[in-house]
C-alpha cells in the first residue's frame, strides 16, 4: 500500500478552515486533483459556484497559472469569509460573499466548477452563456454509472443526462474514484 499524495500547502490549510467551522461538505482530493490539472491549461478567468471553505478554490488556485485569476461564490457570509482568509494577498483569487448569480457578468470563464446546488440542478441552458468557447464546466458529487440512460436511485438522473447530450458541449463523465465521479464538459 503506498503513502497517500501529499496535499498542496494551500489545500492543507483550507481542510484545516473547513474543519474550525464544523464544515464537512468539501471538494474530495481525487475531484481536487482533476481540478488542479484542468486549471493549469487555463488563462483567463476561472469561477466556483459554491465555495463552501475554500478546498475547491484552494485545488483551482494549486494549478492555476500565473496571470489567470479565480473568482468563487459563496451564498453562506460566515463560509465565504473564512475561505477568504485563505487567499489574503493572493491577487489571483476573490472570494464573495454572494449568490453565484452575481458573478455573471463577470464572465465568460475559461472553467467554471459548479460546487452550489442551484445553478449545478438548472443544467446546461442557465449556464452556457457563463463559459467561453472552449471554456470547460466541472461538476462534481456524481455516483459513477455506467449505464444508458444513466441511472441514479432507481431514476434516469436527467441532469446527468443533459449535460452529456447538449450538442453546445462535448462532455465525459469521468470516475475519480469508486464511489465519485464528475461530468467535464468543454463549450464547443
Amino acid at each position: 500500500m503506498s503513502a497517500p499524495l501529499e496535499l498542496p500547502t494551500l489545500v492543507s490549510r483550507a481542510f484545516d478552515v473547513s474543519r474550525r467551522a464544523g464544515y464537512a461538505s468539501f471538494c474530495r482530493n481525487e475531484t481536487g486533483r482533476l481540478l488542479a490539472t484542468l486549471a493549469a491549461t487555463r488563462t483567463g478567468t476561472l469561477a466556483e459556484f459554491g465555495t463552501g471553505c475554500g478546498v475547491g478554490t484552494a485545488w483551482l488556485r494549486s494549478g492555476v497559472p500565473e496571470g489567470a485569476r479565480i473568482l468563487s461564490a459563496e451564498l453562506e457570509p460566515s463560509l465565504a469569509e473564512a475561505a477568504a482568509e485563505i487567499f489574503t494577498g493572493d491577487p489571483q483569487v476573490e472570494v464573495v460573499a454572494a449568490d453565484w448569480s452575481t458573478l455573471r457578468d463577470k464572465g465568460p470563464f475559461s472553467l467554471l466548477f459548479l460546487d452550489a446546488k442551484e445553478p449545478k440542478s438548472a443544467g446546461a441552458d442557465m449556464i452556457v452563456d457563463l463559459v467561453e468557447p472552449g471554456g470547460i464546466v466541472v461538476l462534481d458529487d456524481f455516483t459513477p454509472c455506467a449505464s444508458w440512460p444513466p441511472i441514479f436511485e432507481g431514476r434516469v438522473d436527467v441532469l446527468r443526462e443533459e449535460w452529456l447530450t447538449d450538442e453546445r458541449f462535448t462532455s465525459v463523465e469521468v470516475m475519480v474514484a469508486a464511489d465519485a465521479a464528475v461530468l467535464i464538459a468543454v463549450k464547443r
